[in-house]
């Protein structure tokens, strides 16, 4: 018996339920709602930031444990060998979190922002601390590789560790002495990151994995993905819609009492965002990866880890330094422009060869 891929049509976009369908839409009222309930109601940014982990906001890491659990839940952990397998797609993947993304953001904030070095340096930083949250999501939405976003993530979390402080010394001490421009410090410890790691990583990915093997262990695979699964998808995006709330509302009188200073914050930022999204979808056709992989490729390369970003500017320099308010501008401006590449991946799909029949 011969099964042929299902044709893909602009049905795809159509095929998507309501709450993926407008997404946009929830994200942008998510936005708003968030900046509104900062400005008008008084201690509310208080109030929110006054119970941490480290200097996350515990509402945040709850959301952001919400947002990632459904989606570390649906993958087939059977599967992740025919992954680590792929060297193409993993030295790939390395080659852009670790080598383009962080020279990109450089010569993005020393173009755009040559004289705030304070918005440069926080920018730097951003374009440090790789994906390992919100890029599942992404993913997800654009019908990509599950599977090898939860192999490129766990990538990424192992070199965060052990790269992101000596990159930062690179980035803000060595390279712009060698280039003769002005220096900044950082300093932050392997431990720190780690512990960030853990706990916006390590946590879901267990109860992801204990989840699939426990329920199809006790009631087979068939129930666990057409009755589970479908329950808890929606938490994915409640929790995405939920964190962006939490997230304005706590830098809503920041983000709204300097709109020159997000703008200019925000230029480099969406060149990064399209070039690296565009490099890596363009890469992975180049090198013969299926759409799939592709996509995923691409979305792990152009996320960044924003939660990481605005804990380290703001243990290193401060809530009200300049450094944060660009780790707080990153998301303001990932957020809706990811959302538009997700529907821009989906159209790509006819770019690329249709999938092989499958053989019974």
């Amino acid at each position: 018996m011969t099964t042929t891929a299902p044709p893909r049509t602009p049905g795809v976009i159509g095929a998507l339920s309501v709450l993926d369908r407008f997404l946009p839409v929830w994200i942008l009222a998510a936005m708003a709602a968030g900046l509104l309930l900062g400005r008008l109601v008084p201690g509310l940014d208080a109030a929110l930031d006054a119970v941490k982990i480290g200097e996350i906001s515990l509402p945040i890491a709850l959301g952001l444990l919400l947002m990632m659990y459904p989606v570390l839940a649906k993958v087939r952990y059977d599967r992740l060998g025919t992954v680590t397998g792929d060297r193409r797609m993993l030295l790939s993947s390395l080659l852009l979190n670790w080598v383009a993304g962080p020279a990109l953001m450089f010569a993005l904030a020393w173009i755009f922002l040559p004289d705030l070095p304070a918005y440069r340096t926080g920018l730097i930083i951003v374009g440090l601390a790789r994906c390992i949250a919100m890029v599942l999501i992404w993913n997800d939405l654009a019908c990509g590789d599950r599977e090898a976003a939860a192999v490129l993530v766990a990538l990424n979390s192992l070199f965060q560790v052990v790269a992101f402080g000596a990159l930062g010394w690179f980035y803000l001490r060595v390279l712009p002495g060698w280039l003769g421009l002005a220096q900044a410090e950082l300093q932050v410890s392997a431990w720190d990151i780690a512990r960030y790691v853990l706990i916006f990583l390590g946590v879901p990915l267990l109860a992801g994995y204990l989840s699939r093997r426990l329920g199809e262990r006790s009631k087979g695979r068939d129930w666990y993905e057409r009755r589970y699964l479908p329950k808890i998808g929606p938490l994915a995006l409640y929790g995405l819609l939920f964190t962006i709330v939490v997230l304005f509302a706590l830098q809503g009188h920041t983000i709204t009492s300097r709109p020159g200073d997000v703008v200019r914050i925000a230029l480099p930022l969406l060149a990064y965002f399209a070039l690296m999204w565009g490099g890596g979808l363009l890469l992975g056709r180049v090198i013969g990866l299926p759409y799939e992989r592709a996509t995923t490729l691409a979305f792990t390369a152009a996320g960044n880890n924003f939660e990481l970003a605005i804990a380290v500017a703001v243990g290193v320099f401060g809530v009200a330094s300049g450094q944060a308010l660009a780790g707080v501008v990153g998301p303001l401006i990932e957020v809706p422009v990811l959302v538009g590449l997700v529907y821009v991946s989906l159209a790509a799909r006819r770019l690329f060869p249709a999938k092989e029949p499958v053989h019974a």
